[in-house]
């Protein structure tokens, strides 16, 4: 623990010397009296997916305990316009105080805290999608007597007034590097800020995505976490996504999150990576350097929902332009190894008994680390629309809704595919296997026939279900690729009202 805390760059974490799973409110009163710290803002995500904000000055002691006790009240009905009406709209917002980060945009010292929602009677209101999140965990605990962790890959373009100097080549930006891409110093910032407000990161990097258009570069980039407990995960991917958008409006870039932006170049995708440990921590997901069976249940489960965790995942029309053939985005229902052809991939692991480190550095010893903790298994088609804690929600049903079937290593074997299934060859096998929706309408009539997986367990609420499938139905899109084809102008169209999903 000692050196998890060394090296953690919130500042929290080093002046209080504990993780922040275990900050208490006398810590964070603690932290305001001595940091001098003069607001506190509250942070909750709406039905829009957006952060919204409640600003408090620290005026005095008692008010200061008096918020962090009991929270506020908000309008819920413009934060879940579709759930809560005007009627009888109050909500609680309570703060979590593990996720308390300093504002790194504000001249005042400011704290902050994603909150959560509570009902009237002071119970956590039903429909959030964090509680829902918070079920859908526990449920897959009593299920299988594990745990689910989760990570995302986070996609964005960054787009800035074009440059003669130092040209990179068309779509062909992955792992670029200064000069020939633009936004390093941009992105690495970005993380710098991530890592000090408690998001865990694993790397950052140039994606493929690069082009110009109108006088403007576009330049794809891509921020990825490290798995760690899914309700962090989310937070920390919602954190993310308002710290890049408040950076960029400070360097006078624009950035979107948007899933497609303009024919034939990549789309930006959200990819999760999902990993299920003992109660202890240890990956249940290989045995002996292999896949197990636990590992091959889960993903019969994301086989047999993928078509309605798109209801979550790839929230409008827009999303449907990237879930095409041959642009690296999945189309088919199918798993396999490090096949980016796949729906569900499961990428290197490191299971391999060869010590790569030793071997091209003569000075080290070999180590014979065993780092299984490593492999995940990775689903392809959401993208930044996503209502990010619905998703991991539906993805630990998925995985949970694999236990409970009766033929899930029959089924994940039947899925299974070892080459790029659009190749010319692999055409007869491709037909065997269903496709994933072209439209929100599609996506609403598969998340109709598979309802009562995630109703179940008292995890998705009925009405919910109801709100989504008629949210989903009105874009009236079921026809959208037909219209596009005949008029190119509606997809620019499209990606203009959506261009800041999410």
């Amino acid at each position: 623990m000692k050196e998890k805390i060394a090296m953690n760059l919130n500042p929290l974490v080093q002046f209080l010397k504990k993780m922040p799973c275990e900050f208490t409110k006398a810590d964070i009163i603690k932290y305001i009296e001595d940091k001098g710290i003069q607001m506190v803002n509250f942070r909750y995500v709406a039905q829009d997916g957006r952060l919204k904000t409640l600003n408090f000055v620290v005026n005095n002691r008692d008010y200061l305990e008096q918020i962090l006790s009991s929270g506020e009240r908000v309008d819920g009905s413009n934060i879940f316009p579709s759930y809560i009406h005007a009627g009888s709209s109050d909500l609680y917002v309570i703060p979590r105080f593990s996720t308390a980060f300093m504002d790194p945009f504000s001249e005042i010292p400011t704290l902050c805290f994603l909150c959560s929602y509570f009902n009237k009677d002071g119970k956590p209101m039903e429909n959030a999608p964090e509680n829902i999140l918070r079920k859908a965990l526990k449920s897959f605990e009593k299920t299988t007597g594990m745990v689910f962790h989760a990570m995302g890959e986070l996609e964005y373009y960054v787009i800035a007034e074009e440059e003669d100097l130092y040209l990179a080549e068309n779509q062909k930006g992955y792992h670029e590097s200064m000069p020939y891409t633009k936004f390093e110093q941009f992105r690495t910032e970005c993380m710098l800020l991530i890592a000090k407000t408690g998001g865990l990161i694993k790397y950052g990097h140039s994606e493929v995505g690069n082009f110009t258009l109108d006088g403007k570069i576009y330049e794809q980039n891509e921020i990825e976490f490290l798995v760690t407990d899914t309700l962090d995960a989310a937070d920390q991917l919602v954190i993310a996504k308002w710290i890049i958008r408040n950076l960029a409006y400070q360097y006078g870039l624009n950035v979107t999150f948007a899933p497609k932006i303009t024919e034939g170049k990549a789309g930006s995708g959200l990819h999760i990576h999902t990993r299920i440990v003992s109660k202890t921590g240890i990956n249940k997901m290989v045995d002996k350097g292999k896949l197990n069976s636990i590992a091959k249940t889960a993903i019969a489960g994301y086989m047999t929902c993928a078509s309605s965790l798109t209801a979550f995942g790839n929230t409008n029309p827009t999303s449907y332009f990237r879930l095409v053939p041959h642009q690296e985005a999945p189309t088919t229902i199918c798993w396999g190894d490090r096949n980016r052809s796949v729906l569900v991939r499961v990428p290197l692991g490191w299971t391999h008994k060869n010590d790569m480190i030793a071997d091209i550095n003569p000075c080290e010893k070999p180590q014979h680390a065993n780092l299984s903790q490593k492999q995940t298994v990775e689903f392809r088609c959401p993208d930044g629309s996503a209502d990010i804690y619905l998703l991991l929600a539906g993805l630990v049903v998925a995985a949970r809704h694999g236990f409970e079937m009766e033929n899930a290593l029959k089924f994940a074997e039947k899925t299974y595919v070892n080459v790029n299934i659009h190749k010319p060859e692999e055409k007869e096998r491709l037909m065997s296997l269903e496709q994933l929706p072209a439209s929100c309408w599609e996506s609403a009539d598969e998340l109709s026939k598979r309802r009562t997986i995630f109703e179940n367990h008292g995890v998705f609420p009925a009405e919910m279900i109801d709100d989504m499938i008629k949210h989903l139905k009105s874009f009236n899109d079921q026809n959208i690729r037909e219209e596009i084809e005949k008029d190119p102008k509606k997809m620019l169209e499209l990606v203009n009202k959506y261009f800041h999903c999410g």
